[in-house]
């Protein structure tokens, strides 16, 4: 008896799935085992910020580290413009295969309130990989004020408002953000100084006495501070910094207060699993390496080991924290 027609249907038909599944299945093993075997060939670290800034050294230390680690290299890709999000936006659009990264700042959890057309949302399109480091900045003061502490300042411009005057960076800055969260949070009377020259212009303008007070990260803080050109008030940070011990935290002064430029990696959305988790292995590693404590210390960054997660849950409340402070400020960047 011959088959039916139906019959004769059947079988090719299931050849069919049965070589579409064996084909998916492949695809699937070819995947996962490209992303096992990462990485096979050389990754570029993209960095918002020119070359010989604080985020080129941290950047160019964390390659050198994961290209020993990995063994492939590890090259650091300086593009700066548009407050970093122009190298943000070149990682957004790069392939989601671990090969682009991007160093990523304050300024991305600040640009994502501050700017009204990015082209691109920080918080889902880049996915977190690890995070690096966190480090506070200087309440600094021209040594013509009195004040010696947060509190004798606050007392001091409370008593002549308007008369104290505050440097500010670029907005979207971390130096920025963080002297309109101490006006906002303060609610003081301060004369407002803007400089565009970034934080060297805003640092010779308070040497010179332009300006009585501003913030500076850390680690451009040290030089002056070392010179007795400025004094230092207060630390950011919600603890004392190891780099000034006898510093307090501004907190103290102003409870809640707390500000601190954090970075880390990050990928673009859909980056395989297996590649994030060998990234922030390796980045992890560095943390319990005594010379790489030591070298990351002279950032003058805080480690901030953790999961992926742990970094992505970090950078959603410093997003929605700065949101405030620059709907405060009112300041808005196109």
């Amino acid at each position: 008896m011959r088959p039916s027609g139906s019959s004769q249907l059947v079988l090719p038909r299931r050849r069919l799935l049965q070589a579409g599944a064996t084909m998916l299945a492949a695809a699937t093993f070819s995947r996962r085992a490209t992303a096992l075997d990462y990485p096979i060939g050389p990754v570029r670290l993209v960095v918002g910020f020119p070359a010989g800034g604080p985020s080129d050294i941290l950047g160019r230390l964390i390659a050198q580290w994961l290209a020993d680690r990995l063994g492939q290299p590890f090259t650091v890709d300086d593009q700066p413009g548009n407050a970093s999000n122009s190298a943000t936006a070149a990682v957004v659009r790069a392939p989601a295969d671990g090969y682009t990264l991007l160093l990523v700042g304050p300024a991305n959890a600040i640009n994502a309130s501050l700017f009204d057309n990015l082209g691109f949302n920080f918080l889902r399109d880049i996915a977190p990989v690890a995070g690096l480091t966190r480090e506070p900045l200087v309440m600094l003061a021209n040594p013509s004020i009195v004040a010696r502490s947060p509190a004798e300042l606050i007392d001091l411009a409370r008593t002549n408002p308007g008369k104290i005057r505050l440097a500010l960076t670029d907005p979207g800055s971390a130096p920025h953000a963080s002297g309109e969260l101490f006006r906002m949070m303060t609610g003081l009377d301060l004369a407002v100084v803007r400089y565009t020259g970034g934080g060297p212009a805003a640092l010779k303008g308070t040497i010179e006495g332009q300006t009585e007070l501003m913030f500076e990260p850390l680690s451009a803080s040290l030089a002056p501070l070392k010179a007795g050109k400025l004094r230092a008030l207060a630390v950011t940070s919600a603890a004392r910094s190891p780099a000034l011990p006898d510093l307090v935290p501004l907190g103290d002064a102003v409870p809640g207060y707390e500000a601190s430029a954090v970075s880390g990696i990050g990928a673009p959305k859909d980056t395989p699993m297996a590649v994030i988790d060998t990234l922030n292995a390796a980045v992890n590693a560095a943390f319990v390496d005594r010379q790489m404590l030591a070298r990351l210390a002279e950032t003058g960054g805080s480690p901030l080991p953790g999961t992926p997660a742990d970094f992505g849950k970090l950078m959603t409340a410093e997003t929605e924290k700065w949101a405030s402070v620059v709907k405060f400020a009112a300041a808005k960047s196109h």
